[in-house]
């Protein structure tokens, strides 16, 4: 599936956070740009590295006006022990069934030491205040993640 269009509406999507409670993207409308980014599994190597640059990167990402989310199927029990254990500072939401990550064509075909499988394709996506999608991120190391979305956010207008 491709990534919606940027410049379109992003998809919308209700989603349990970490702590149980649902989470809309329709929420931020006009209150705040929102950085959703989906990750494959919590609390593995590369997703804890991206997630620890996101949460020290926190301060400069309020002050571009932005929240973070990060979308994962994991259930929201795992959520919680990665937020606690990484003491994240932003909300992680659980897309078990995957069905947001397959409206956001962040569900695919991967590989993984010679497997083939269907499972999250590491992708960021910028929302702007009025709802609409301004960046698609989908070629970026975890450890410079949040390097690279700054800059990212930085160039664009999120208004």
């Amino acid at each position: 599936m491709a990534f919606p269009k940027v410049g379109n509406m992003a998809p919308k999507f209700s989603l349990q956070d970490h702590c149980g409670k649902t989470v809309t993207l329709a929420e931020f409308k006009s209150k705040a740009a929102v950085v959703v980014y989906f990750y494959p599994r919590a609390m593995t190597p590369g997703c804890t590295i991206q997630a620890q640059g996101l949460r020290d990167s926190a301060k400069a990402l309020k002050g571009l006006g932005t929240v973070v989310l990060g979308i994962s199927p994991d259930p929201v029990s795992k959520l919680a022990k990665f937020v606690e254990r990484d003491q994240l500072n932003f909300q992680l939401l659980s897309d078990e069934d995957h069905a947001t990550a397959d409206k956001y064509g962040a569900w695919g075909p991967k590989k993984f030491m010679g497997r083939e499988f269907d499972g999250i394709l590491r992708t960021t996506f910028i929302v702007g205040k009025e709802g609409k999608l301004k960046a698609v991120m989908d070629k970026f190391k975890t450890k410079d993640h949040h390097s690279e979305l700054l800059a990212t956010l930085k160039a664009l207008d999120l208004g």
